[in-house]
């Protein structure tokens, strides 16, 4: 697996990373214990090295899941978890005062078994507390030597701009696809002029991308994209001619679709490390290809003068979720 380096933050890690929410938490088809932990020593023993969780996947039993998986293979990977959502009264609140993130951050290390998380990300951006305030708790648990690195989770840039005064980010966390393009508009500028990776998450659309879908999909009340607007059927219905750009560039490249959409984000950036998930080793293997296909500049023009003619339908979340975004 080829390696890539965060920005100029110094943290280098494979191409493509794991995402491990799905293995347990948020989709449907998640997987019992042994299963996710067979699949995570699996993507090891491929050469991935970045593996995603959160306190907030489960709550809890993802992160005790990469725990366990990854004891063996602890110098050699790294692993990265979020701060920040609380669960209260069953519902999901944002919680990045100093005393909860020394609090989350104990909580991660006994999961995790581990005396550091290498990348240590705000999970959402917290409207009651300041950045500075966040990005100063961070610096002073850095010099603790409990986190290496840190980053934002889907922050706006003027958020991005405040806590990297702060405390250097290494990188930033969001939503980026064929699928999902804004960031193009102002994050990967900011990020590029102050050095900051990129890490996209659902970088396959949480799956359509792979051509998988259709109008015809149903998705169960377990399954996070129940309560996505693009996956209604109508709109799966209306963004076919995405997928269909894609498996047009796949028969040309003896590839996937899936690994088409990957290596156009591995395209775009080289500080730009995708999280692609998966509860399946033959997709685990597919993914990890991706980093072995390689798209010309014509290719590249090719698609964006192809994606110019594709109208997206659908909003990517729900109007409460994406008020916590962006900040």
């Amino acid at each position: 697996m080829k390696k890539r380096k965060l920005g100029k933050s110094g943290l280098e890690v494979s191409a493509l990373g794991l995402g491990c929410m799905g293995l347990n938490y948020a989709y449907s088809g998640t997987l019992n214990k042994q299963e996710a932990i067979s699949l995570i020593k699996a993507a090891v023993e491929r050469g991935v090295t970045l593996f995603d969780t959160a306190e907030m996947y489960g709550p809890f039993t993802n992160e005790e899941l990469l725990g366990e998986a990854l004891a063996p293979y602890r110098k050699q990977v790294v692993i990265a978890t979020k701060f920040g959502i609380r669960m209260q009264d069953g519902k999901q609140v944002q919680d990045s005062r100093p005393e909860g993130i020394r609090k989350s951050l104990e909580g991660s290390l006994k999961r995790l078994n581990t005396d550091h998380i290498d990348l240590y990300y705000q999970h959402r951006v917290d409207p009651a507390v300041p950045i500075e305030d966040v990005a100063g708790t961070i610096k002073g648990l850095i010099k603790e030597g409990k986190i290496r690195h840190w980053g934002l989770s889907e922050a706006g840039v003027k958020t991005i701009r405040r806590a990297h005064a702060v405390q250097p980010l290494a990188a930033v966390q969001s939503e980026y696809s064929l699928w999902w393009r804004r960031p193009e508009e102002e994050l990967l500028p900011t990020l590029e002029e102050l050095g900051i990776g990129l890490v996209p998450f659902s970088p396959l659309g949480k799956g359509f991308l792979t051509g998988k879908f259709n109008k015809d999909s149903k998705f169960g009340s377990a399954d996070f994209r129940s309560i996505v607007p693009r996956f209604t059927s109508a709109a799966l219905e209306a963004n076919q001619g995405l997928v269909d750009l894609l498996g047009k560039f796949a028969g040309q490249k003896n590839a996937t679709k899936a690994q088409i959409a990957l290596a156009w984000l591995l395209a775009q950036k080289p500080w730009i490390v995708p999280i692609p998930g998966t509860t399946k080793l033959d997709r685990l293997e597919e993914n990890i290809g991706a980093a072995g296909v390689t798209l010309t500049s014509k290719d590249l023009i090719d698609i964006h003068s192809a994606l110019e003619k594709i109208k997206i339908v659908g909003d990517r979340y729900s109007e409460e979720l994406e008020k916590r975004t962006g900040l």
